[in-house]
């Protein structure tokens, strides 16, 4: 296929596509930071060049749909592909009613058109009913999964949703980093999606009674079938490879050492609302002259920041929790994720949230923690822990205490939960696991709310900027609306 790409790929990326591109039903099985959402639209790009699509339908996590239309479709597919790209909407507007409609009827001088949903919306009738009126009316069109561990659960409603609504597409895709998040029983709705006939079976029970060792239990005046063990997986590794590609960042020599990627939170309305009571006052301290320093702009910010992270503290010092988004984009990044991650936050409310989450989904021994309140005599241990234990995944901290000096290298993936405004704390918090002793690439993921203090202070460490050297005189206002 000779297909010019808009951004050069890796000799690794080259190879999924020349691989994958014209296949039907493909799984792309790539970690994250290898680039298989690029893929995917250099697939897209192909096949609408080729006459063998004309739209696609993008299915992802709340944090990752909208990031398909703002950031990776204008990044990778070339601009010579005019196209027409609408966000799902939970509200159907009249403004959306019309977008809708500019990507669902076919005219004849028409160009690629792209509808992206986030996977909650396949829950709802109304989602599943948009999504469906758009394969129908546009029958030569790719469906993407991303992030296809959402549709594990084969009871789940919104897997049956999309295993249903998939088959009004031609091609069809999966994309994720870790397809077996606890078993390979994972594996079986996610390939019903591309296709029933894949793997082989008719039902999810032959696929079970072939690689599970199922035992008939009994409790109380109930039984039922529970899952002890595995069998024939090397068989079930030899299906997937006729219709997957597995990338891991360790086989790719091509790779940058470090990897860097955005998820976008929004805010829920309970945030939302606070941050805009909270953004007033900070601006009427600013207009009477009592923000006249630099620490008590920077107080005004972090305050900001604590309500994007879902915590308000009030006066007295008393911290009221806000209903917020940020733990489940945290949790969805980690299942995308294989190894170990050191997870950075800046508040002690947070670190404990974290961590609390974390034990409950992945055990009590997976998960250390690192902060002001960590005795001192127990610090070694910790770091010894996380760096030999295989158990313990999680090593979550204050990047101010547990940034410098430490020895991380055994994590390969880093996730920001929120940023220090401090340029120096970042730069020696991302040098905790990428530093000698470190054989592998690795992956750093920042949670941002846009259109936030998230957003403003994640821009400044890019820039190489501390925000103590920028908040004060005529930008301060920026910063706080």
């Amino acid at each position: 296929m000779d297909y010019k790409f808009k951004t050069t790929p890796y000799q690794h990326q080259l190879d999924v596509f020349h691989d994958s591109w014209a296949a039907k039903e493909y799984a792309l099985f790539m970690e994250m930071g290898t680039g298989k959402t690029k893929c995917t639209l250099d697939t897209a790009g192909a096949l609408f060049e080729t006459g063998e699509i004309d739209a696609m339908l993008v299915i992802a996590p709340k944090g990752v749909y909208g990031n398909w239309i703002y950031n990776e479709i204008p990044r990778h597919l070339p601009d010579r592909i005019e196209r027409t790209m609408v966000q799902w909407q939970p509200n159907l507007t009249q403004k959306f009613k019309e977008q809708l409609e500019s990507v669902t009827f076919k005219r004849k001088d028409d160009n690629f058109r792209i509808l992206a949903m986030n996977v909650e919306a396949l829950s709802t009738k109304k989602g599943t009913e948009v999504a469906t009126y758009f394969l129908r009316r546009n029958p030569d069109s790719l469906m993407v999964v991303d992030e296809s561990t959402t549709i594990k659960n084969r009871s789940a409603q919104r897997t049956k949703n999309i295993v249903k609504v998939g088959q009004n597409a031609k091609y069809r895709r999966i994309l994720t980093g870790s397809p077996i998040t606890k078993n390979p029983m994972d594996l079986y709705s996610q390939c019903e999606f591309l296709s029933p006939d894949l793997l082989g079976f008719s039902s999810y029970y032959s696929f079970q009674n072939r690689h599970a060792q199922v035992v008939r239990r009994t409790l109380g005046n109930r039984q039922f079938n529970q899952v002890v063990g595995f069998q024939r997986l090397d068989e079930l590794t030899d299906k997937l490879t006729r219709f997957s590609r597995r990338v891991l960042k360790d086989d790719c020599l091509d790779l940058p050492d470090k990897i860097y990627s955005q998820r976008d939170v929004g805010l829920t309305k309970e945030q939302m609302e606070a941050y805009k009571q909270m953004s007033e006052y900070a601006l009427a301290l600013l207009k009477d002259g009592k923000l006249s320093t630099t620490q008590s702009v920077l107080t005004q910010i972090l305050r900001l920041q604590e309500i994007c992270c879902g915590h308000l503290r009030t006066d007295d010092g008393e911290i009221q929790r806000l209903p917020n988004k940020r733990m489940p984009a945290l949790l969805e990044t980690i299942e995308e994720m294989r190894g170990k991650i050191i997870i950075w936050a800046s508040y002690v409310w947070d670190i404990k949230n974290i961590a609390e989450e974390l034990r409950q989904a992945y055990g009590e021994e997976s998960v250390v923690t690192f902060f002001g309140e960590t005795p001192a005599g127990e610090r070694d241990e910790i770091v010894e822990r996380f760096q030999t234990e295989q158990g313990t995944r999680f090593f979550v901290a204050n990047p101010k205490t547990g940034g410098f000096g430490l020895t991380l290298t055994a994590a390969t993936n880093m996730i920001y939960y929120n940023n220090s405004y401090d340029l120096e704390i970042r730069l020696q918090s991302e040098d905790r696991a990428h530093r000698i002793g470190q054989t592998n690439h690795v992956t750093y993921v920042d949670l941002v709310s846009k259109g936030t203090v998230d957003e403003r202070i994640l821009a400044a460490l890019r820039n190489k900027m501390s925000l103590s050297n920028e908040v004060l005189g005529e930008e301060t206002k920026d910063w706080l609306i």
